[in-house]
């Protein structure tokens, strides 16, 4: 039986051009794009498929402090590198103003300059007498236990007031979901920074090999935000 080509392409489905051509971008630098997997040029993070245009959503620079989707950060008890039990909002967060960042020991690659970096930022932050408290978050606590942490805040000479965490795997989840930075793949961590003034809840996120002096600008202005 002859078969009516024409009809068989009328029948096929239609693929639209997002479907057909699929786009990659770095979370962090989403001017570096590919039509493949791959890695960033930038900071060496794994190119995530973009969503066509009707679903993008705007990178966010920043989280209004005046809505009621402001952080709801949940104050689980985690453990800092000296294994002592901490409730993560109320011990390390209330009241305070923060930088935050995201790092596994065992990392060979982002986390080590990212640790680095934070280094002088604190360094900076000690000289110039601005208060700020570090946070570095492990995502992959499983692994890091506080032990690990310790020798890892040892090599990057953390001084008292970074604090490095670890704990039960989904309080840690429930945390880096708040954040918005949760992924199912720890090498796929976004290597930023968030920073906020818990007062206000004014929160504003950088690239987290952002210039050591950068970031302190950002932080004191997270600090002089007044209460809406």
């Amino acid at each position: 039986m002859a078969i009516d080509s024409l009809a068989v392409v009328a029948q096929a489905p239609k693929i639209s051009i997002a479907q057909a051509v699929r786009r990659y971008s770095c979370p962090m630098h989403p001017e570096v794009t590919s039509n493949k997997p791959g890695k960033c040029r930038k900071c060496g993070m794994t190119l995530r498929l973009t969503p066509p245009k009707s679903e993008t959503t705007p990178p966010i620079t920043s989280i209004n402090p005046n809505t009621s989707s402001a952080m709801r950060l949940p104050d689980v008890t985690i453990q800092d590198q000296n294994g002592k039990s901490l409730s993560f909002y109320r011990d390390l967060v209330k009241g305070k103003v923060v930088a935050v960042n995201f790092v596994f020991t065992t990392c060979t690659a982002i986390c080590p300059p990212l640790t680095a970096n934070f280094r002088r930022l604190q360094q900076q932050l000690i000289e110039q007498k601005v208060d700020a408290q570090l946070i570095s978050i492990s995502v992959d606590p499983t692994t890091d236990t506080p032990e690990r942490l310790h020798a890892f805040a040892e090599k990057f000479k953390a001084e008292p007031g970074w604090t490095f965490v670890t704990g039960d795997s989904a309080d840690i989840d429930a945390i880096l979901k708040e954040f918005g930075v949760a992924v199912a793949n720890k090498n796929d961590h976004t290597p930023m920074v968030l920073i906020g003034n818990d007062e206000t809840g004014y929160w504003t996120r950088a690239y987290g090999l952002t210039s050591p002096s950068a970031l302190v600008k950002l932080i004191i202005e997270a600090a002089n935000r007044k209460s809406p």
